[in-house]
């Protein structure tokens, strides 16, 4: 058993450190406004530093990618792929800036004794589309980083081990499906709603699964882009205070992270952790 849901107690992540992160390159939205500025390479490392200690507080093991020259965004661990109960999901990165993560993340997981279940190759996908919204349930965003042809490699593989694999189009400026969207309990999520597609809020209406919503420039701001550590826990940004006091009205405990160069490379705390482990 890896990872069974999206929102049970986290127990184990793999991240990577930003070593090599030197600058926001422009391939989307938010690191296009910061492609001409070096980004600050002591706050990164401090950035990431919170995060691994936010998790040694809350009793999650990290395990860590060792970076690499020719990986300056592997700190986006998430993007490689998906994590499910059988095992993982190795992706297939749109932009040519990440595709040495593929081997490297790869070779990592085999290093820690995740069996790859699935491989999308001929289609596009990356690990800040895929969602649970149920232990069989997972949505897929279909973005700016997946197109049809990897989601229906994605749902060809899952459907016979019992999952249901739903596609959720929207706006390619939102990048990921994780800047629009996250459930960050079992019946809660943080959303763009006016951004995401009728059938999936029907979906979601259905499933009983209460919607904080926030403005679409929320999702520039990274917003949305929690990590649920189960048990009514969550990561965010210190500077999400909106989204953060909602969060409380609604029972949640929000660890709240200082973090905003990281940001400027276009990822946010969900971005920087690829969950291992959920029981």
């Amino acid at each position: 058993m890896f990872v069974r849901n999206g929102t049970s107690t986290l127990k184990k992540v793999l991240t990577c450190p930003p070593t090599f992160l030197d600058e926001a390159a422009p391939i989307n939205e938010i690191s296009k406004k910061y492609q001409d500025q070096p980004l600050d390479k002591a706050k990164l490392l401090d950035e990431y530093q919170q995060l691994l200690d936010a998790y040694a507080e809350a009793g999650v093991q990290v395990e860590q990618l060792t970076p690499q020259e020719s990986m300056t965004n592997s700190v986006f661990a998430r993007d490689f792929g998906g994590c499910v109960k059988e095992g993982y999901i190795l992706g297939s990165f749109k932009e040519p800036l990440r595709y040495a993560e593929h081997a490297a993340y790869e070779e990592k997981m085999a290093e820690l004794g995740i069996p790859k279940i699935l491989e999308v190759k001929k289609g596009l996908f990356e690990g800040g589309d895929f969602a649970f919204l149920r232990e069989n349930i997972i949505a897929v965003g279909i973005i700016e980083r997946t197109n049809m042809e990897g989601f229906n490699e994605l749902k060809a593989g899952l459907e016979p081990l019992g999952y249901q694999v739903y596609p959720v189009p929207a706006d390619s400026r939102y990048l990921h499906l994780d800047m629009c969207f996250n459930l960050v309990d079992d019946n809660l999520a943080v959303a763009y709603e006016e951004g995401l597609p009728t059938e999936f809020k029907e979906l979601l209406n259905k499933l009983e699964i209460e919607i904080i919503k926030v403005p679409e420039e929320a999702i520039f701001q990274h917003g949305c882009n929690l990590e649920s550590l189960g048990q009514h826990r969550v990561l965010s940004l210190k500077q999400n205070k909106d989204v953060n006091n909602a969060l409380r009205e609604h029972g949640m405990e929000v660890i709240e992270l200082d973090i905003t160069e990281t940001l400027k490379a276009g990822g946010g705390p969900h971005c920087m952790t690829f969950p291992l482990h959920r029981v």
